[in-house]
């Protein structure tokens, strides 16, 4: 029997780097995505923080990780856009990080990739890159926030470069100056303002969705496959999504214990009633192995493992579980308070459940798994 082929080893600890980054963001949301500034948004209607965005962009260069440093980005990788995606998670902070630098920026680069395999990159998807590093626009990937890896893509048809199609529940769409449209196997950038997008109801008020309605709307067609890189740009959605999905469970678990360290029923703390501790003890063993399976997913994205789709594939159906399992335990063991709209607990349980419907199910994703590693589905 030959030997097996030599893997890097995965490393799931986080690094200087990454703490670093860790702590300019959590500062940062900390000052400006407090539970009391995003409650009073939610409030007002008026959700997404684009103020806070821009610092996120210019001043953090947040954004711009994954873009190469000759297109204005840093030059960094997916596990430190993950370890953004978990303080984002933590705060549920306002902004369009899913959609404009996860998703749209995924399938960009992924073309970029095909253009370096062909020889020639493509102008127009280099320019965008760089106006999305720079912090001097932000893009939508228009697919439905539901499309989950290997399931149906959005039917747009082109005639020449004229647009035509209607892709509901798009994220961060409304706020959007860039669209990225796939439409037949070619991937198109159409300016939002040419496009008509509709606002709907979102379960999760701090990650709006809209409708995009193309008609005979004009757009750049870019080079390469477009197909390819939106499936490729949902699985690194999914793979980011499982980090946010750690930084809700820590969130609720944080705060759940503390609230139960300081409220006394029966002349003492309501956290040393036995029942609660296990209840407690459980959902750190939860959000244990949820975090290994998201730091495994982030280190198969950045550095492009052969079991990469598997990967992502556990994260995901596992940490959307754990998510809305301790959110669900959060609003339950605050006790009343955790039923009213002041305390910001209910906006990590519907930012908790609108991810696990986001970019695929925990079902679809396990559906998926299951021919990949031998089972049935």
């Amino acid at each position: 029997m030959s030997p097996a082929p030599d893997r890097p080893e995965q490393d799931l600890l986080y690094s200087d780097v990454e703490e670093e980054l860790r702590a300019s963001v959590r500062a940062l949301l900390a000052a400006r995505a407090d539970s009391a500034r995003v409650l009073g948004r939610v409030e007002d209607e008026q959700p997404l923080d684009l103020d806070l965005w821009r610092a996120l962009a210019v001043d953090l260069g947040a954004t711009s990780l994954p873009i190469p440093e000759a297109l204005g980005g840093q030059g960094a990788g997916l596990r430190e856009t993950a370890v953004v995606a978990e303080e984002l998670g933590r705060s549920v902070a306002p902004v369009p990080f899913l959609g404009s630098a996860v998703l749209a920026t995924g399938a960009l680069l992924h073309l970029l990739g095909q253009g370096a395999e062909r020889g020639g990159p493509d102008a127009q998807a280099e320019a965008a890159l760089t106006r999305l590093a720079e912090g001097a626009a932000t893009a939508a990937l228009v697919i439905p926030l539901s499309t989950y890896p290997g399931g149906p893509l959005p039917a747009v048809s082109a005639d020449g470069d004229a647009l035509t199609g209607t892709v509901r529940s798009v994220a961060d769409a409304a706020v959007a100056d860039l669209l990225v449209v796939l439409a037949g196997d070619a991937l198109f950038l159409v300016e939002a303002a040419a496009a008509r997008v509709t606002p709907v109801v979102s379960l999760d008020l701090t990650r709006p969705v809209a409708d995009v309605v193309l008609d005979a709307t004009p757009g750049v067609r870019l080079s390469g496959s477009g197909e390819a890189a939106v499936r490729a740009a949902v699985l690194v959605g999914a793979g980011i999504l499982a980090s946010e999905q750690v930084g809700i469970a820590e969130w609720c678990l944080t705060t759940t214990v503390a609230y139960l360290k300081e409220r006394y029923q029966f002349g003492r703390p309501v956290g040393s009633f036995q029942s609660l501790k296990h209840r407690l003890a459980d959902l750190w063993q939860e959000l244990v192995l949820a975090r290994a399976a998201a730091r495994a997913a982030a280190d198969a994205l950045a550095t492009g493992a052969e079991d990469l789709e598997i990967t992502v594939l556990v994260a995901q159906s596992l940490c959307a579980a754990v998510a809305l399992h301790a959110a669900e335990e959060a609003v339950q063991l605050h006790g009343g308070i955790g039923m009213t709209w002041e305390h910001p607990v209910h906006l990590y349980l519907k930012r908790a459940k609108a991810d696990e419907i986001a970019l695929g199910t925990p079902g679809r994703h396990r559906a998926a798994l299951a021919p990949l590693v031998g089972l049935t589905a």
